[in-house]
């Protein structure tokens, strides 16, 4: 296994922990936001374009419901 695979299930499995922890506190949307970056950054790096840009939008998603969340 390369480090590039371990890096992007890292980053997905961190993904799916801050997502079912979301309701608890505000930092796990930002926690949730920052691995769909790792995820993207994933994406980039190991040629799948398309996953890329599709975590790179849920990031965006992510950080305007955290700040959202802050804000309330």
């Amino acid at each position: 296994m390369s480090l590039l695979t371990l890096y992007g299930a890292a980053a997905v499995t961190l993904m799916l922990v801050a997502y079912a922890l979301e309701q608890r506190a505000a930092g796990w949307v930002l926690v949730f936001a920052l691995a769909c970056v790792a995820s993207s950054l994933y994406g980039w790096l190991a040629g799948a374009w398309p996953f890329g840009v599709v975590e790179a939008v849920w990031a965006g998603v992510a950080f305007r419901r955290w700040q959202r969340r802050v804000a309330a």
